[in-house]
């Protein structure tokens, strides 16, 4: 088995995965998709991670699943649990820039599907910016979160997700999803307080 690495090797970004206004369909549901309770909180300590990056001269990525409206490209989606959701020009389908500081100009990748690397340019934008270490935070944790997670470490990045700024479908979904994570990386399941830590520590190392 292999040692656990450190929180960060060489240069990492963060991955705002689907901070979407949502509300819009079914009442209980998020976005016409069932979600864990804790969100506000979840944003919150999200928003601590956005403004950490952003000292520290980290990326910061925002991604977004949006459908057309005519929901053609929905494929099998709609073959499980969730509803109609996240379909272009609705409010509810926006980032909530307000509550995550998304700023024009931000990196910024749109997403048909669950992973934020399938059929999107995340690849080159990643590549581009010599990224080696992703730190993902959104949700679902045991969807867009999870599958994003697998591509990358797929694709040989170093991926750690922030357990208490993700959120599952469920509690035992995004539980059993941040363990599955962990199996594939060891040392990957991570806090934010952990994480602004590092982030400090990697700008103080990068300094000029």
């Amino acid at each position: 088995m292999n040692a656990k690495r450190p929180l960060i090797v060489g240069k990492p970004a963060l991955i705002m995965v689907d901070f979407q206004r949502g509300g819009a369909y079914v009442p209980g549901r998020e976005n016409g998709v069932p979600h864990m309770s804790g969100s506000k909180e979840r944003r919150r300590f999200a928003r601590t991670l956005v403004d950490a990056a952003r000292h520290s001269g980290i990326p910061v990525v925002f991604i977004q699943e949006v459908h057309r409206a005519d929901m053609v490209d929905f494929g099998r989606e709609l073959d499980g649990t969730e509803d109609v959701h996240c379909l272009e020009g609705l409010h509810s389908t926006e980032i909530a820039a307000e509550e995550v500081d998304f700023r024009p100009g931000d990196y910024f990748v749109p997403k048909r599907r669950y992973s934020a690397f399938y059929g999107t340019d995340l690849e080159i934008l990643l590549k581009g910016l010599k990224v080696q270490t992703l730190i993902l935070t959104g949700g679902l944790t045991d969807v867009c979160v999870h599958y994003t997670f697998v591509d990358g470490h797929q694709g040989d990045y170093h991926c750690r997700v922030v357990e208490d700024c993700v959120g599952g479908s469920s509690y035992e979904a995004h539980e059993a999803s941040l363990r599955a994570m962990e199996y594939l990386q060891a040392g990957a399941r991570r806090k934010s307080g952990e994480i602004v830590e590092a982030f400090a520590a990697w700008r103080r190392a990068n300094a000029a």
